[in-house]
Parts: structure tokens; sequence; C-alpha cells
């Protein structure tokens, strides 16, 4: 059977993780460890176990890979994968076995488990959302609300979860929110709604997707005779989802329904079963419950 060997996302070649694996490294003073010097001769070796200490999803084994900046900081460790990323774990269970020098080891531990344990958290919570909404045609999505510098670890683990990504900033979609629409009038009339979507049909490149946050059915209703490709349904309740969804059906209307704003684990199925396209979730990622690892090292024989 062939050894697990994780995907290599897109973010191990961008110069911001890089930077990113520098700054981390830098914080933890890893150049500079008074124990391991003082207690870890400089060629002695060891062997490390990447291992699970709570059930869920694992996410991140792809920072082992020889490629990534992390692993090129630490050239004498070298990674085997005995679990395949995105794979449903349990206690005790070991992702992962690693070989280097023992001082190498020791200064790669702290950040390794810094940026596992975080992805493979939120990979954990991602897939309790989109087990909670399967049956139905929602999309469990993410939203900006991240830790800056992480977002595209943040946004790739919510991938590994089976969840979708929503946009990654400002630059690469167009989503007019109440306090965009106060720059083009009442922010809860339906006329400021026809009127930035005119606006920035004729500014945005051809072919941009126009999404537009909503608070009433009456905005809804400007948004879809607008034609607008995605409407998100803010702080709506479950009868203007339904409603919302009856009006767009009935229309023959091709754009997606999006609810955000208080969605919970213990909600997202009915708000799923109601209709709606995607579900956004801020919760992925801003209040991340860590899931918990150990890297376990011993000396090698």
């Amino acid at each position: 059977m062939a050894e697990p060997r994780p995907p290599r996302p897109a973010f191990l070649g961008d110069d911001a993780f890089a930077t990113l694996v520098r700054l981390a490294l830098d914080e933890d003073g890893v150049a500079h460890d008074l124990t391991a010097r003082g207690l870890v001769p400089e060629d002695g070796r060891g062997i490390a176990e990447v291992r699970m200490k709570a059930d869920g999803v694992v996410a991140g084994l792809p920072l082992l890979l020889p490629e990534s900046p992390l692993m090129r900081a630490f050239p004498s460790v070298t990674a085997e994968f005995l679990i395949d990323e995105g794979a449903p774990v349990r206690t005790g269970d070991i992702a992962a076995r690693l070989r280097g020098t023992g001082r190498e080891l020791l200064g790669l531990e702290r950040t390794l488990l810094n940026f596992l344990q975080r992805m493979s958290g939120i990979a954990t919570e991602t897939a309790r959302y989109v087990s909670a909404a399967q049956g139905t045609r929602a999309r469990i999505m993410e939203t900006r609300k991240t830790v800056p510098g992480h977002r595209a670890l943040d946004k790739y683990a919510v991938r590994v979860g089976g969840g979708h990504n929503h946009r990654m900033g400002l630059h690469d979609a167009v989503l007019v929110k109440e306090n965009h629409l106060a720059f083009a009038g009442d922010i809860r009339s339906p006329d400021a709604v026809r009127r930035a979507v005119a606006t920035l049909r004729a500014s945005s490149p051809p072919g941009s997707p126009i999404e537009i946050e909503v608070e009433t059915l009456d905005q809804f209703d400007a948004a879809l005779a607008a034609g607008c490709d995605i409407v998100m349904l803010d702080d709506m309740d479950a009868r203007d989802h339904v409603e919302a969804v009856r009006r767009r059906d009935a229309a023959g209307s091709p754009m997606q329904l999006e609810v955000s704003g208080g969605v919970t684990l213990d909600r997202v199925a009915a708000i799923a079963a109601r209709g709606v396209d995607r579900i956004s979730v801020g919760a992925l990622t801003h209040s991340v419950r860590a899931l918990d690892i150990a890297l376990d090292i011993v000396p090698a024989p």
C-alpha cells in the first residue's frame, strides 16, 4: 500500500507564507534554544511522532513536505506520512513520523504544532457543519474573519473539512454590505440596492459576480429584479429565508441565496433545509478551538 502523501496547496509557494514561518520561528527564538543547546548533543538524532490527542479531522500535514518553508528551516528533518490529509482521526492515532537531529526536532516542535492544531481545529469544526447540512443543497463557507497572516491557511483548512471558500479578500469578488449602501442612500432602501448594483455592473470587470447583503424582503426583491448573482440574507428569520427561496424559484432566477449571521451548529441543519445555497459561518475561523496534537520525541537508537 502506498504511503499517504498530502496535497501541495498553493500557499506553500507563497512569499507570504514563507514570511509567516520566519516570523513564527523568530518569535520562538529557535536559533537560540538555551535548553536544547545545553542538553541535546549537536550530533544527537531523534524520532518524533505527530500524535493525535483528540478525535477530529487532521489538516496541515503539507507543512511537512520537503518544499515547505517550515521544513526548509530544518534541513535534517524528514517526514513519513501515516494518515491522509483530511482523514478523520481518533485519539492516539499517529499522523506522521519525523526523523532528524534532536535540536532541529525540538526547534520545529512548537511552531509545527501551533499551525497543525489551529488548522485541524478549523477542519474539524467545518466537518461538523458540513455533516449537519448533509442531504441539502447548502454549502458551508467561511468568512474573512481570520487571524491576520493566516488567511490562506485558514481557508485551506476549511476546504480540508469539506467546506467551500468565500472570497479571499476585497480584491477578488464584489460584495455590497450595509456600510457600502450607506454611500448609495438609505441603507435599508430598495432604491439603494438598485443603484449600487447598477453602478457596480458598469464599473466592475466583465463577468464579475455581484453579491449584495440584504436585511429585508423589499431589498431582496430589488436585488432579484436587478439580476444579482448572489444575495446574502443577513440576520433574517426563518420565514424570510423560506419566502426568499420561494420568490427566487418563482422568478426562475439562477441567483444563489446565502444565509449569514447567527449561524450555529445546532441551527445549521434547519437553515440548510430551507433551500438556500450557501451558509457562511464566521465561527469556523474566528472562534477556533485548537485540536489537541502532540509531538513526542525520543532519541534515535
